[in-house]
């Protein structure tokens, strides 16, 4: 059977966790989310970006059945997010974007709390207690205040407390937000065994790395959902055309010596230096450096590459991609 839209396959209806259809939240004259419409498969990885104010947690309260869509529908795990918002609440798993548990409260003591809120049986906790200690790595930690524990030792307790329950999905708004690099490898290799284990996995993240590992994504810029797919599909179907990665300096007037020049689409910062999408990269690799070296720029090296998901994301974002609707 060959790829759908957004490199997916299609599946049976009863394998997507969560199926969204033109949902819309209005706060007066303003609206948060704008005919958003997407599906996520059971047992998939499904990154949510977009900067701040775009839409995204307000998406996610409305999955968690705490705001009442202003029009459209969703269904979480089979269950109507507006008439079945109890149940919704009692088989998902969220964790916030800040740390929501009680740091004068013992690990093992905060994962006691989440037991009662999800009507754990004593029995069922005292097994569930051992299993997700192992699986965060805090078994020897049970007894220690949560208040002293690392930035990525909390977030871990976090996650622990959102599964206590085995829900069938997790969703994790900013779940490695201002971590190191080591525990937030570890975070994700925790998503990762919950994903093979068939819990399906939302994830918001900022970190372009931590996206390219999803298997679907959805950009969402002012309320509308702007792509959707596979990170594959995205990076060659959603550039306008090819980037040449420039090391060079001064940038901003490289930035400024590139405005205007034929062929050239789209200019930003990418790390210290830049990436220029141009037309064609056999024919404006010349213009560009000229125009390069008529700033006053000194230039020592223009390279071909292959996008990355930041590429699509500056581009949809910066070039005023903004399709009427997403058809997934």
């Amino acid at each position: 059977m060959g790829e759908g839209l957004g490199g997916w396959r299609p599946v049976a209806e009863n394998n997507w966790a969560i199926v969204v259809e033109g949902l819309t939240k209005r706060f007066g004259n303003f609206t948060a989310v704008d005919n958003v419409s997407f599906k996520v498969r059971r047992g998939e990885i499904f990154g949510f970006l977009g900067p701040n104010g775009s839409g995204k947690s307000t998406t996610i309260r409305m999955l968690c059945g705490l705001l009442v869509p202003t029009s459209g529908r969703a269904t979480v795990l089979g269950y109507d997010i507006v008439r079945d918002s109890e149940a919704i609440r009692l088989k998902i798993g969220y964790m916030s974007q800040k740390f929501s548990l009680y740091e004068d409260l013992t690990v093992g003591e905060n994962l006691e709390f989440y037991a009662g809120v999800y009507q754990l049986v004593p029995e069922r906790f005292r097994q569930r207690k051992e299993e997700i200690l192992h699986l965060i790595g805090l078994a020897d930690k049970e007894r220690t205040l949560t208040g002293n524990l690392s930035t990525g030792w909390k977030q871990k307790l976090a996650l622990g407390c959102a599964l206590l329950h085995e829900p069938q999905l997790v969703l994790l708004d900013e779940p490695t937000s201002g971590v190191d690099p080591i525990a937030r490898r570890n975070f994700w290799d925790l998503i990762y065994d919950l994903s093979h284990a068939g819990v399906t996995v939302l994830v918001t993240t900022h970190y372009m790395d931590e996206a390219e590992h999803c298997h679907t994504i959805g950009f969402i810029y002012n309320g509308k959902l702007v792509a959707f797919g596979t990170p594959e599909y995205l990076k060659k179907t959603k550039m306008p055309g090819q980037i040449l990665e420039i090391q060079c300096s001064p940038l901003m007037p490289a930035l400024e010596g590139l405005a205007g020049v034929p062929g050239v689409l789209e200019a930003a910062m990418y790390g210290a230096g830049l990436h220029v999408v141009v037309e064609d990269i056999f024919r404006d690799t010349l213009y560009v450096r000229q125009a390069l070296e008529r700033a006053g720029v000194e230039v020592k090296s223009i390279l071909p590459v292959e996008p990355g998901l930041e590429d699509v994301f500056v581009s949809l974002v910066e070039g005023g991609s903004r399709p009427e609707g997403v058809s997934v």
